[in-house]
Formats: C-alpha cells, sequence, structure tokens
C-alpha cells in the first residue's frame, strides 16, 4: 500500500497574511443606533462617578461650597474610613441586616409563588393584584403606611396588642430598641420585596416539564423532595439572579430607614451604609470621607456584582 507526501513548503515562505475585518456601514449601524443612549449613561453614570472619585481624595467640607479650594489629601479619607470603628460597625450592622432580609425575603417568596401554582384563576389573580399593588408602591408612600402603624400613640399593632393581651400596649415604641427598630424595618423591606421574588420564581415553576413532576411523583418522591430534586435545579440560575439582586438591594437601603429613624429611631445605633453616607456627607458636611465611603461602598457591591455576572456568562456558555 503506498503513501503519498506532501511536499513540504519552502523555507522562506511568506507567512499567509490575515483576512483583515473591513470595517462596513452595515457593522458601523448598530454602534451608530445605541450611540444617544451610550451617551447618556457616561453622562448620567460617567461624570458622578469621576466627581466621587475626586472628591474622595480631597478635603471637601462646607467650606469648599463658598469657592474655598480643597486641598489634595490622596488616600486620607480611605485610611481614615478604614481606621474608624463606626464605620465597620455600620458594615457590620448593614450585613447582617442584608443576609436576615435576604433569608426571608427568598424562604417567603418561595412560598408564595408555590402557593400561586396551587390556586385557582380567580384566587392567583386577587393575589397577583395585590401584590403588584404593594410592590408599585413609592418606597416614601408605603413607609407613611407603616410609620401609622407602628405609631406609638395611635398605632393599629399597640391597639391590637393591647386588646388580644389585655395589657396596656398604648405609648409602647417600636422605634427606640435597635432590635426591635431593625424588626420593623426588616418587616417592611421583605414585605416590598416578596413581590418580585415571587413572580420571578413562579414564572421559572410554570417553565418545568410537567412530565417530569409527574414521573418523579410515581417514582414515590415526596412533595418536599420533588421541590428540592426538581424544582429548585430547574430553577437554580434564577435563584442566583434574585438572590445577588436582593442582597444589592437590601445593602443599599435608604429611604425606610431614615424615614424609620425620623419618626423615632437614634440614629446613631441604628444606621446602615446608605444613611451612613448621607450622614457624613449633607448632615455633617464632610463630603471628602463621603466620597471614600461611597467608593469603598460601591467596590463591595461591584464584588457581589462579579458573582452574578460570572454565573450569568457560564450558563450562557453551556
Amino acid at each position: 500500500m503506498s503513501s503519498t507526501t506532501l511536499p513540504a513548503a519552502p523555507p522562506d515562505a511568506a507567512p499567509v497574511p490575515r483576512a483583515t475585518r473591513v470595517i462596513t456601514p452595515a457593522r458601523l449601524l448598530p454602534w451608530l443606533m445605541l450611540a444617544p443612549s451610550l451617551a447618556v449613561l457616561v453622562v448620567i453614570t460617567g461624570y458622578p462617578l469621576v466627581r466621587m472619585l475626586w472628591l474622595s481624595v480631597h478635603e471637601y467640607e462646607r467650606a469648599q461650597l463658598l469657592g474655598v479650594p480643597a486641598p489634595f489629601v490622596g488616600l486620607d479619607n480611605y485610611v481614615a474610613t478604614l481606621t474608624d470603628e463606626r464605620f465597620w460597625a455600620v458594615t457590620a450592622r448593614s450585613f447582617v441586616f442584608m443576609l436576615v432580609c435576604v433569608a426571608v425575603t427568598i424562604t417567603a417568596g418561595t412560598l408564595v409563588a408555590l402557593l400561586l401554582m396551587r390556586l385557582g384563576p380567580v384566587m392567583r389573580l386577587v393575589l397577583s393584584i395585590g401584590m403588584l399593588l404593594a410592590w408599585a408602591m413609592p418606597p416614601l408612600a408605603a413607609m407613611l403606611v407603616w410609620g401609622w402603624i407602628f405609631d406609638t400613640q395611635y398605632g393599629v399593632v399597640n391597639h391590637v396588642l393591647t386588646s388580644l393581651t389585655g395589657d396596656d400596649w398604648m405609648g409602647h415604641s417600636w422605634l427606640i430598641s435597635p432590635l426591635s427598630f431593625f424588626a420593623v424595618a426588616a418587616l417592611v423591606i421583605v414585605w416590598g420585596a416578596i413581590p418580585f421574588v415571587a413572580f420571578t420564581l413562579y414564572a421559572g415553576f410554570t417553565q418545568i416539564p410537567g412530565e417530569v413532576l409527574e414521573a418523579a411523583q410515581l417514582d414515590g418522591a415526596s412533595a418536599r423532595q420533588r421541590f428540592a430534586s426538581v424544582q429548585v435545579p430547574y430553577v437554580r440560575t434564577i435563584y442566583v439572579v434574585v438572590i445577588v439582586l436582593s442582597m444589592i438591594w437590601d445593602l443599599k437601603v435608604f429611604t425606610q430607614i431614615f424615614v424609620l429613624q425620623g419618626i423615632g429611631g437614634v440614629k446613631a445605633r441604628t444606621s446602615t451604609l446608605g444613611v451612613y453616607i448621607y450622614e457624613m456627607g449633607m448632615a455633617q458636611g464632610h463630603y471628602g470621607a463621603a466620597s471614600a465611603i461611597a467608593v469603598i461602598f460601591t467596590i463591595i457591591m461591584l464584588a457581589i456584582s462579579a458573582y452574578y455576572v460570572r454565573a450569568t456568562i457560564r450558563e450562557e456558555q453551556l
């Protein structure tokens, strides 16, 4: 059996040039259509970010608002922030509060999503409308209602507890103690976050093939086993999305904490990162220090978002 040998290329042969990518109007058209949106995004997001970085390396106080030049201090604001015990106390408090809110929100949202799958069309519509109303309500308007519910003198909660227990709860403040303050804040935040989690998980659960669940049921799997072994793996990516988004939203919460502090909370013992940055900047006038805290906070948020981005890219590559 004969074999043929291909002739070797001469040693002085010129390398084959790579095909050059020709820029055609068809390739430029998508970028031209995106250019206005990208320009607006750069202006709205880019300028505040650059301004925040500039302020964080300058000693920018209230006097600079009158035209006094801000002295450059380098990383002094960052060093002062990272060596401040109150910053670490506020950060730890914010993370603990975030973890509790996320855990309760995901658990309650999962239960509501499973409930939506079992309800009939009429009750499902009623529950969906109720959750949409809660989700669509502006946080400030919602806080006015919740503030009235937990009001010290005329609150519904105190009135109901007085009627049920026979003790006099009228005049009891739910916001003086940090523990009860954050319990009320967590209730308000979870109440507003459950609709998004429930609707998102419900949409994922409805995409699970019915034959898979029926096969698991015929094999003797209980409802809990079907949920843990079939439903959760099918919507694992959705769980990653809602958990990461809930972590970001609950970590940067501001309106609920700020309003509750105005109603009766002790600011020094109940501030979270968002409120703490506002206090340092707007209340005390330390804009440079507040910007340094905001930069550190942004890095934390980017670190949390990085996991979500990696998980999304990994799922798209599979």
